[in-house]
């Protein structure tokens, strides 16, 4: 369709399921595609063994676990997969001489080099019939079968480029840099640039707590403060698009509403969906209500919100959410790891959560409750909000309708996480942030 509109030339095309072998990329190659994307079969070459265990956090060669002693066993380097590319290259290049040519551009959208196999003995496979895919929509080869165009690039300066030449000094000085932004919908991944220098120069370690503080009022696009690094804080007065934190390693990110909104907080939405996918550390603040599956993957962040969708949680395996409001259906599906709090004040929660994998309860423990109560105090610092000021007034009413939500004991192990040091962690960590958010008002 693309070549018979003349519209292939505008596009670049991207093949990806299942590929494994050099045939596989000059087969995709044939039928039009010029990128090519591994992902089963790059992860096995560098140690996975597909032991499909990893919501479980019992990944056995540590890929997919949070457990110090399974991550140890991690057998891959990155020259393993380097190794696995070249033999895949390797392989297209003798395909390529084969056939009688030099480059893989030079065999794009050539399906007439393609031919189906005898499908007589196969059953009901031979019922296929494939000629609209092997169809040659441009015999006379006189439209581009492949991208051609520059792509199209908005002319407008992103508003990550401008962050990244504001701060760049302070991130190599590690001096203290403040700045306010305008920001709008169109303004998407606001802080990974940044964040990726900062990774770069300083690895691990980040910056000091609170170095770079950018604030920004508006709405903000996808990704905001995706990837987000140790020693930054985000503060949003406005509102935020889905992936919110995705992947952040370290930092706070605060989103609040503006002054002059009408509405309340925990009944209105925020953010939106998918937040903190896959994050491993760091903290985010929402005085609002998350879309859904807020917290998905979450590997390691703290977050405060006041209300979340369907499939909050799901597939957690560590760090602590506290959800200040209602959550949709489905809550905690697959979570193997970390704690979450949820405010149950109409009494339904046992009917929204996924009881396969975790089990819900009082908060009682000794370590809960300053945990719940701290973690809501630094919401309220971050954020002003009305509903955590509301709970901590009355604390005594607000508390007996939390659920603490945590994983039940694996089978293969029958041990269960340990709480006890997860939630000192997370204490620690709380309180640290809010000791480097003093430091930096000082500085």
């Amino acid at each position: 369709m693309l070549v018979l509109n003349d519209l292939r030339g505008r596009v670049i095309l991207r093949a990806d399921g299942g590929m494994k072998t050099g045939r596989d990329v000059v087969i995709a190659a044939l039928l039009g595609a010029e990128e090519f994307a591994f992902g089963s079969a790059a992860l096995v070459a560098a140690g996975c063994v597909m032991a499909r265990q990893c919501h479980s956090n019992l990944c056995p060669v540590g890929i997919a676990a949070q457990k110090p002693e399974l991550r140890a066993k991690f057998p891959g380097t990155p020259e393993h997969v380097v190794n696995f590319m070249l033999f895949v290259a390797q392989q297209v290049r003798e395909i390529l001489a084969g056939l009688g040519f030099r480059t893989l551009d030079e065999i794009i959208g050539r399906v007439d080099l393609l031919e189906p196999k005898p499908l007589e003995q196969c059953g009901k496979v031979a019922q296929l019939d494939l000629t609209p895919i092997l169809a040659d929509p441009d015999p006379d080869r006189s439209r581009p079968r492949r991208h051609t165009q520059p792509r199209n690039d908005r002319p407008d300066d992103p508003l990550d480029d401008r962050i990244f030449e504001d701060a760049l000094s302070s991130v190599e000085s590690s001096q203290p840099f403040t700045r306010h932004y305008a920001i709008e919908n169109t303004d998407r991944t606001v802080g990974a640039r940044l964040s990726g220098e900062i990774a770069r120069r300083y690895r691990s370690a980040g910056l000091p707590d609170g170095t770079i503080e950018l604030h920004f009022s508006g709405s903000a696009g996808q990704s905001f403060g995706a990837f987000c690094n140790r020693g930054m804080m985000l503060f949003l007065e406005g509102e935020a698009q889905d992936y919110v934190g995705k992947s952040m390693y370290g930092g706070e990110i605060a989103v609040v509403l503006p002054e002059e909104a009408l509405f309340v907080s925990h009944e209105n939405t925020i953010i939106g969906n998918t937040c903190l996918y896959g994050a491993t550390g760091g903290s985010l603040y929402a005085a609002g209500c998350a879309g859904e599956r807020f917290a998905v993957r979450n590997s390691g962040a703290n977050a405060v919100v006041e209300g979340a969708g369907d499939h909050g949680c799901e597939y957690m395996t560590c760090g602590v959410v506290v959800v200040l409001g209602r959550t949709g259906r489905n809550f905690g599906a697959g979570m193997s790891g970390g704690l979450a709090f949820v405010l149950d004040e109409e009494g339904e929660f046992d009917l929204r959560y996924n009881p396969a994998m975790v089990g819900i309860g009082a908060v009682e423990h000794q370590y809960d409750i300053p945990l719940l109560r701290s973690m809501i105090e630094r919401h309220l610092e971050m954020t002003g909000s009305p509903r955590a000021r509301q709970i901590l007034e009355r604390w005594e009413h607000y508390l007996p309708l939390f659920k603490k939500v945590s994983p039940h004991p694996t089978e293969v192990t029958a041990i269960p996480q340990d709480a006890r040091a997860l939630e000192e962690a997370a204490l620690a960590a709380v309180t640290h942030e809010a000791h480097a958010r003093q430091g930096a008002h000082s500085r």
